[in-house]
């Protein structure tokens, strides 16, 4: 690409790209579309690239995943639509090929991440947090009860000196809409100067994340990182970001691995979704009073 396409400012004596705006096709910007076809390869490239990256996309693609999930030729190429390996970062999943087994189909719709790729996606997961934490040792936080598989899993492939405590936190009654936040355990370890890895099953609204990481920052660790298996951003109404992520999800109940509903459904193999008939009926219960 030439230099009227890629400019390079220096700003605090380091440089730092920028594309500039594209204009009509006939301005300077677009010279790289009348020039070779290796630039018109670059340019193309690029350009599919920053747009794949971009907070449009992203939503387009999160707008379309309920569909993707009732139809699977739809959602074939949806992960990846243009073998961008940028985007594959996203680790967006809308299903998995894998059969509900039969004593479950009353309960479950359909696996969304079977156990398979959960093992792969854990494993992963637990590479990229010794890189960034490699030579220290680490205080291992996590949530209670949704991350129990989750944390077993994870802390099994980490090759790193660590401790590990927990705090107890609820926000679920017997629906599925988060209700106020209850610690039900506080931490006992000491974290001051340390490296704290804050664990979670699944950041969804954001609710519980920016209740619990204040109440760390209190006890001055020398960072805090944040995990998390699941991460459902449609529904987030709080301006976090977990730093390290395992799937992002659609808006669908989800359960297993953990997860549950009314304390049901933890002790199975893959994350699955729900059937909206069954928390349906639970939210229409009659209130004891």
């Amino acid at each position: 690409m030439t230099n009227s396409n890629l400019q390079i400012n220096t700003v605090a004596g380091e440089k730092e790209k920028r594309f500039p705006r594209l204009g009509n096709i006939g301005s300077p910007g677009w010279s790289w579309f009348r020039g070779s076809r290796r630039d018109r390869f670059r340019g193309i490239h690029t350009l599919s690239t920053v747009f794949m990256q971009s907070r449009f996309f992203r939503a387009r693609i999160l707008s379309y995943t309920r569909r993707a999930g009732r139809d699977r030729n739809f959602s074939a190429n949806l992960i990846n639509p243009l073998g961008s390996p940028e985007f594959v970062s996203v680790r967006l999943i809308t299903h998995s090929k894998a059969p509900v087994p039969p004593r479950l189909r009353a309960d479950v719709e359909r696996v969304l991440i079977s156990q398979e790729q959960l093992a792969r996606r854990v494993k992963s997961l637990a590479r990229e947090i010794e890189g960034d934490f490699r030579g220290r040792e680490l205080v291992v936080v996590s949530l209670l009860n949704g991350t129990v598989m989750f944390l077993a899993d994870l802390i099994r492939h980490l090759n790193l000196p660590l401790r590990l405590d927990f705090i107890g936190v609820s926000s679920y009654g017997l629906g599925t809409q988060s209700g106020e936040l209850t610690f039900t355990k506080e931490l006992r370890i000491d974290v001051r100067g340390r490296d704290v890895l804050l664990v979670d099953d699944i950041l969804d609204t954001g609710k519980t994340m920016t209740r619990v990481i204040p109440k760390l920052e209190v006890l001055k660790p020398r960072r805090i990182r944040t995990c998390v298996l699941l991460d459902k951003a449609m529904r987030r109404t709080h301006q976090i970001e977990a730093d390290y992520v395992g799937f992002e999800i659609p808006d669908y109940f989800v359960i297993g691995y953990g997860l549950d509903f009314a304390e049901r459904y933890r002790n199975l193999p893959f994350v699955g979704v729900l059937h909206p008939r069954i928390y349906d009926s639970a939210i229409q219960l009659p209130v004891k009073k």
